[in-house]
């Protein structure tokens, strides 16, 4: 399937995303079996909670639920002051009770936003994704589809209830996204902060987080301010495990049904998959809609209140988020937008960073310097303890220093630092290191670390 590029401008794709992200508690949600390891045997991490055998009755995993409230708040969501678990029925082999617990009307998180980043770099000054729900649900169980024959001459299909049970926060967007290039963005850059705050590995290939699109179209009008309703239908794609494979299953699907509608057909509301190695979507099944869920209050599981000192509480917990650690590294250390967003990509690298440059002013080594070796990976950094990175860098630059240079710069230092010099002659030795990195200042980064030093106790002692 091509794209027709002239034909693209008759039609402007409307994007929505949900994306479900595994918060990386120790037991399931409402069962105190332990959420299982990544290729666990199947079925041997169940219960009768998750089983939903007669007689079992849920208890909510506060953990699971404390961080659904964070990361509504890192989203900027208001917090629901009371919420509720429902029962979202629905019959499928890996749905065990024949209903999920979820939330339905009166979700923990509304009305947030992620800002995404323009061209340039900038923090904060991107196209606004507006978050309609962050809300908490079970995982459902895994099918297995076997499409060698069986003895009876039939393919067949296997079931594993271990995921059955495992926490899910769900995060839905409005139909903002107008393209797959916007929607790998957004969800790339919603893992990052997910991350920051802590509650999940987001790890895609593991199943802690999945994209799950919906993807229609609609005619652009002369005057694209006229151009408000959304389109009678909505085609979800099921289950996306990476952020390439959002790009291209979009794209896929913006092709397709602009073709159909080229030919004069309706689109139908369903549900699809995408096929990794053709690289097309499938269907699935029809689409439903809320009503078919017959949604009704969980009557096992109380209403949930949360105060405002409960919600601040948990608020206090966020440290940090990308954007704002940006914006600071742009202001504080005179990075350029793109070094920054360079360095912030984990809190890991993030901090390796800073505290590579609080041991470089040592050694007169700018953080321009630091930011530049880390980024264009000439040292490993993941692979070393920040002062050893400046140590590699320092002996790197090294230069031979003419007779007499290093003497001068030393005066010069001593001179400079009258009020250091006191304090290492009462005791503070740690000042010490300060003075070699002023020295190497002084000199432009040239000359041994170590001779400096010695020569400086030299000086020092005479003084003294």
């Amino acid at each position: 399937m091509r794209m027709n590029k002239q034909q693209n401008k008759k039609y402007e794709p409307v994007i929505g995303l949900e994306v479900h992200v595994q918060p990386a508690t120790r037991t399931k949600m409402f069962c105190a079996h332990p959420v299982p390891e990544f290729g666990a045997q199947p079925n041997t991490c169940v219960c009768p909670v998750c089983l939903g055998l007669p007689g079992a009755l849920p208890v909510p995993n506060k953990q699971a639920i404390e961080w659904t409230v964070l990361i509504g708040l890192a989203l900027g969501c208001k917090i629901a002051n009371f919420s509720k678990f429902d029962r979202k029925n629905y019959f499928y082999p890996d749905l065990p009770k024949g209903y999920q617990i979820s939330q339905y009307d009166l979700p923990f998180c509304q009305d947030g936003k992620v800002r995404l980043d323009p061209p340039d770099g900038r923090a904060g000054s991107g196209k606004l994704v507006r978050i309609r729900r962050v809300h908490l649900e079970e995982d459902t169980g895994k099918l297995m589809h076997s499409y060698q024959l069986s003895p009876a001459n039939h393919s067949f299909s296997l079931i594993d209830f271990n995921r059955s049970g495992v926490p899910l926060v769900e995060i839905v967007t409005e139909p903002d996204i107008s393209s797959a290039s916007e929607a790998k963005e957004y969800v790339t850059k919603l893992a990052q902060i997910i991350r920051y705050l802590g509650v999940s590995y987001a790890d895609m290939e593991k199943g802690q987080m999945r994209l799950e699109p919906n993807v229609s179209l609609r005619k652009v009008t002369s005057d694209k301010k006229q151009v408000t309703n959304l389109p009678d239908y909505k085609v979800e794609v099921k289950n996306i495990n990476s952020f390439r494979f959002v790009e291209r299953a979009i794209n896929y699907e913006i092709q397709r049904q602009q073709e159909l509608l080229e030919k004069g057909e309706k689109i139908a509301q369903e549900t699809r998959g995408f096929d990794e190695k053709r690289g097309i979507t499938v269907s699935q099944r029809v689409k439903e809609e809320a009503q078919d869920y017959r949604y009704f209050p969980e009557p096992d599981i109380p209403p949930i209140r949360f105060s405002d000192s409960q919600t601040s509480d948990i608020r206090h917990q966020i440290s940090e988020l990308p954007d704002a650690k940006r914006g600071r590294f742009v202001k504080q250390y005179g990075l350029t937008a793109p070094q920054a967003t360079n360095l912030i990509q984990t809190q890991q690298l993030a901090d390796f960073f800073e505290e590579a440059v609080k041991d470089g002013k040592k050694f007169g080594q700018e953080a321009k310097t630091i930011a530049n070796v880390i980024i264009n990976k000439k040292i490993n950094w993941q692979n070393l303890l920040p002062a050893q990175l400046v140590q590699a860098l320092v002996h790197g630059q090294r230069e031979e220093i003419e007779p007499g240079v290093l003497e001068k710069a030393i005066d010069v230092v001593i001179a400079r630092n009258k009020e250091t010099i006191e304090s290492f002659k009462k005791g503070k030795t740690g000042v010490l290191e300060f003075l070699v990195g002023q020295v190497l200042k002084e000199t432009k980064s040239r000359g041994n670390p170590t001779e400096i030093r010695e020569k400086l106790l030299e000086k020092l002692l005479i003084k003294e």
